[in-house]
Order: C-alpha cells, then sequence, then structure tokens
C-alpha cells in the first residue's frame, strides 16, 4: 500500500481492529466478574425473554409454595388442637366409665362430675383460644390457598370447637344413669373429633403433596434459567487470554501505523 498524505488508513484500520478487541475483551470481563452472560438485553435478546420468563415463573411458584406452607401451619395448629381434645375426650371416658358404675357415695360421685366438666370448659376453650398467625383457628370459615395461575386454589376449613358442639354441654356423671348416657355422648364426640382431624390430615396430605410437586418445578426451572444466563467460565478465561493478547498487538500494530506516516515527512529532506 502506497503512502497517503491525506489518510493514514493503516491507522483507521488498526483502530477499528483494536476497539473491537477492546470491546469484546470488555464483555467478557463483566461476564467473568457476574458470572453471568446476560448483562445487557445486547447480549442475547431472545435468551434474555426466556430468561426473564422462566424467572418469573420461579418466583410464582417459590411464592405458591410458601402459600401452601401457611395452609400447612394453619392445619397443624388445628390438628394439635384436635389432639388435645382427644386426649380430654379419652379420660372423660375414664370417669365416666366410673361413674356409671354402681356403688359410689354422692361425693365420690360429684368429683368424677367437677372433673368431668372441667373437661368441657377446656375443650371449649381450646376451641376458642386456639389461634394462627393472630386469626382464630376454629371458625368453620374456609381459607383459600392460591398454589399460582397454573393450579387450583385448595380451600382449607377448620370447623367450630366446643362442648357443645360435641353434643356434651348439658351431660353429667352425678349419677350412673346419666353417666351412662354422658357415655354415649363422649362417644361420639371422640368419633367427631377423629373425623375432622381425618379430613385435616387429608388437605394437609394434599397441600403436602402440592409443595412437593412445586418445589421440584422450581429446582427445574432455576436450573433451565441457569443454562441460559449462566457464562460459560472455562471458554470466558481462555477469550480473555486470547484477546488481551490481540489488544496489545493491536496497540502496537496502532503505534507502527501512526509511525508510518511519518515517512512522508522524510521524503522531503
Amino acid at each position: 500500500m502506497g503512502l497517503s498524505l491525506l489518510n493514514n488508513i493503516s491507522s483507521l484500520q488498526a483502530q477499528d481492529a483494536l476497539n473491537q478487541t477492546s470491546s469484546s475483551l470488555q464483555n467478557v470481563l463483566v461476564q467473568l466478574s457476574t458470572g453471568s452472560r446476560l448483562n445487557s438485553g445486547a447480549d442475547d435478546p431472545a435468551g434474555l425473554s426466556i430468561a426473564d420468563s422462566l424467572h418469573a415463573s420461579e418466583a410464582e411458584l417459590s411464592q405458591a409454595s410458601n402459600n401452601a406452607n401457611t395452609g400447612v401451619g394453619l392445619l397443624q395448629t388445628a390438628d394439635g388442637s384436635l389432639s388435645q381434645v382427644t386426649s380430654l375426650l379419652d379420660r372423660a371416658v375414664t370417669i365416666a366409665t366410673e361413674a356409671a358404675n354402681g356403688g359410689l357415695t354422692t361425693s365420690q360421685a360429684s368429683a368424677l362430675d367437677n372433673e368431668y366438666q372441667s373437661i368441657q370448659a377446656e375443650i371449649t376453650q381450646i376451641g376458642g383460644q386456639t389461634t394462627f398467625n393472630g386469626s382464630s383457628v376454629f371458625t368453620a370459615s374456609t381459607t383459600s390457598i392460591f398454589l399460582g395461575s397454573t393450579a387450583n386454589s385448595i380451600g382449607v376449613t377448620v370447623g367450630t370447637l366446643s362442648a357443645s358442639g360435641l353434643s356434651l354441654s348439658g351431660t353429667s356423671l352425678t349419677s350412673a344413669g346419666n353417666a351412662a348416657s354422658a357415655l354415649t355422648a363422649i362417644n361420639t364426640a371422640i368419633s367427631t373429633v377423629a373425623q375432622d382431624r381425618g379430613t385435616i390430615g387429608a388437605t394437609l396430605n394434599r397441600l403436602t403433596a402440592a409443595q412437593n410437586v412445586m418445589s421440584n418445578q422450581v429446582t427445574n426451572i432455576t436450573s433451565a434459567e441457569d443454562l441460559i444466563r449462566s457464562a460459560n467460565i472455562p471458554q470466558d478465561v481462555s477469550e480473555e487470554s486470547q484477546l488481551s493478547v490481540l489488544e496489545q498487538t493491536g496497540m502496537s500494530a496502532l503505534a507502527q501505523a501512526n509511525q508510518n506516516s511519518e515517512q512522508i515527512l522524510k521524503l522531503f529532506q
């Protein structure tokens, strides 16, 4: 190529090549420093769109799993209280069976009845004072657990709990006949509580299964997103080394191109 007084073509070409190398090197360095190959929309527009969509799905599923966990906590609280009620009713069966046996004195029957009435009061208190997240549990209202836009909500319902609700109010152990009647009511109450706990357990299993599915989905989606976003570190390290050398040689080539223009001056000497 001949020498030109108007333009230093070699210098311009060297500058273009150096700029491209520096830009590529900068991009590689950003990927190495962030661990991500998608640091701007220009890096991979389609890939970024897919990755962002996957990330949104992951966020939704993670929160839906938290929602399910709230339902699990509510039901576990209810089941724990009903377990205490079952223990109280088991004790009531014992003392009612004792009271139904003839030969007790009036004071003995009264003592058994006092305990029985205390058991009823405790059952009613458990029903009224059991709370979860600041709200009463045994209200017979339905709590809807939202499991995400692609899944159905699960309704969680916990019935009311009291001695009267279990048809125990009005029963007593003051006589053998009353105790026999009370024993029938207590056994019915035990069956009712067992049925309620079975319903709660079935809903717990459903929520737990939903959580397991969502957890597996989050893992798979996170893995897919990671494959799109993550930088190829070994490749980037190799490319960084190559581009660093090219940048240095490019700077040397540019310096040489700029020196070539000075050769024109020697023609005037």
